[in-house]
């Protein structure tokens, strides 16, 4: 797929440059194959628990300010009602890879289309409470203004942007500790307001996007992280 260059800014240029090299961390037990993919067990292609999300980063009104669009669920969805989401879900049989299974689900769940989006790299695997296994896909949308949110009513309540950055940062965090097995951990709650409105981005959400931000930016966050560990085979 080509992109037109004079649409792109030399900051994105860099990014998606430095970001197609990036290669997940070995230690996962989800080895990268020769085609990009990262598998297999019960992150299997064919498996019924696969799933994936997209990390669409564009660059705001100041140059280099990288931004990520989020979701927020509808109240009526039977998982995770009203929580802020990346567009994302499980994979089909139709998808030949864990990059069209976020470009997909994100087409249908906020009409953005997928010719738009250039994809660069797949993030490490995170394992939910609920046994999914969740695949980032890092994708660059290089033209904002060619994305007309057009979000599926079922599905998403509303859709907005929120500055990547901010998940490295203290500023408008809150952190709780809780146990699972003996093991104490910490969820982030990043407060945000966008359109209006006050969203709250946390849990397996919050924990993605720290990751991606660690990624981007090349630091790690000011706070301590401390994820559970069912979030991170590696550290199983």
């Amino acid at each position: 797929m080509s992109f037109n260059r004079s649409l792109k800014s030399e900051n994105l240029i860099k990014l998606a440059q430095r970001l197609r090299l990036y290669e997940p961390n070995q230690s996962s037990t989800f080895p990268v194959d020769s085609a990009g993919e990262l598998g297999p067990q019960e992150g299997d292609a064919t498996s019924p628990n696969r799933a994936a999300v997209l990390i669409c980063l564009f660059e705001g009104e100041n140059e280099g300010d990288l931004r990520v669009i989020l979701t927020k669920r509808s109240s009526t969805m039977s998982s995770h009602s009203g929580e802020v989401a990346l567009p994302g879900g499980k994979r089909e049989d139709g998808d030949e890879n864990d990059a069209e299974t976020a470009l997909r689900e994100a087409k249908e769940e906020i009409g953005l289309d997928p010719s738009i989006v250039e994809v660069v790299t797949l993030l490490e695997p995170f394992q939910s409470k609920r046994n999914i296994t969740v695949f980032p896909v890092i994708g660059i949308l290089w033209d904002k203004n060619a994305f007309n949110p057009f979000p599926n009513a079922d599905e998403v309540e509303s859709i907005f942007d929120a500055p990547l950055e901010m998940f490295l940062k203290d500023e408008n965090r809150r952190e709780e500790e809780r146990e699972w097995m003996g093991y104490k951990y910490l969820l982030h709650f990043f407060d945000h307001k966008a359109n209006n409105k006050c969203y709250v981005i946390w849990a397996l959400t919050a924990a993605i996007l720290i990751r991606a931000a660690s990624v981007v930016y090349q630091r790690p966050p000011v706070f301590e992280e401390r994820r559970p560990i069912f979030w991170n085979r590696s550290r199983q």
